[in-house]
């Protein structure tokens, strides 16, 4: 099976490269560049004291469940290009990897114009870190933790659409409620849409899997990259939203949520 992957270049973008690279015969990787230092390096959001220990946080759980990812498999085809190039992109420039049975994207830029059509005609897959249709655009799990929902963290992998994060639910993914903190609590969905990915591509469930339409009227919150701001995390801090409750009441909401065939931690 040759599968295609459409991500950026962090730890957890890394990891996925290679975990679906091994259940390929061929795995094409095309890696949006963006810094691996946020909060130190201006990039989608300021480089402050509280944004640099926010991600300070955030990198460390990251470590903590994908540190062995720091080079991608010799064996995949990579196209390393700058964030927000990708729409720039000419067909012939990755020809080579528009041949595959299955398309993923994990972490891109928005898609749009020819590429997008190509992609959600081939049913390509999106991995959206955060349970839609509850909650949709950036930083999503951040959000439902802050607006003290941590019932709704997770991620959700369904099939790519103009909309941002609204296309056809072919599934849910849960964290881990046992973690020490938020930032692992939050970081631990990723591990679990990885894992459940793998699982489900190698076993090919994925091509048998009914999706399901997004609900628009159980949106709780659409947010954009400019929400995400230092007075934000000032509030955040201030009211001490990273302690988690306790894992009974997050079970007990979680019964009365519409997910699809969820996967736990």
């Amino acid at each position: 099976m040759k599968i295609t992957i459409f991500t950026s270049n962090q730890f957890r973008h890394i990891n996925l490269i290679n975990s679906l690279s091994k259940i390929s015969t061929e795995c094409y990787a095309i890696i949006e560049g963006k810094t691996v230092f946020p909060g130190k390096v201006k990039d989608f959001f300021s480089n402050s004291k509280l944004m640099h220990n926010y991600f300070d946080c955030v990198t460390k759980a990251e470590k903590k469940f994908f540190q062995g990812n720091k080079f991608i498999n010799s064996l995949v085809k990579s196209k390393f290009i700058k964030q927000g190039d990708l729409n720039f992109l000419k067909k012939n420039e990755i020809k080579e990897s528009l041949n595959s049975d299955l398309f993923i994207v994990f972490g891109s830029s928005y898609i749009k114009g020819w590429l997008a059509n190509y992609l959600i005609k081939k049913k390509a897959i999106n991995i959206h870190m955060g349970l839609s249709p509850y909650y949709r655009g950036s930083s999503c799990n951040f959000w439902a933790i802050y607006d003290k929902r941590p019932e709704l963290v997770g991620a959700t992998i369904h099939y790519l659409s103009k909309g941002l994060d609204s296309g056809a639910i072919l599934y849910h993914c849960l964290p881990d409620l046992n973690c020490k903190n938020v930032y692992e609590y939050t970081m631990s969905s990723v591990l679990c849409a990885h894992k459940s990915l793998f699982q489900m591509i190698k076993s090919k469930q994925i091509f048998k899997v009914k999706s399901i339409q997004q609900k628009k009227e159980l949106e709780v919150s659409y947010t954009v990259n400019r929400d995400f701001r230092d007075s934000i995390l000032r509030n955040f801090n201030k009211h001490k939203l990273y302690l988690l409750p306790k894992k009974k009441i997050i079970k007990e909401k979680l019964n009365n949520l519409n997910l699809k065939d969820p996967f736990k931690f």
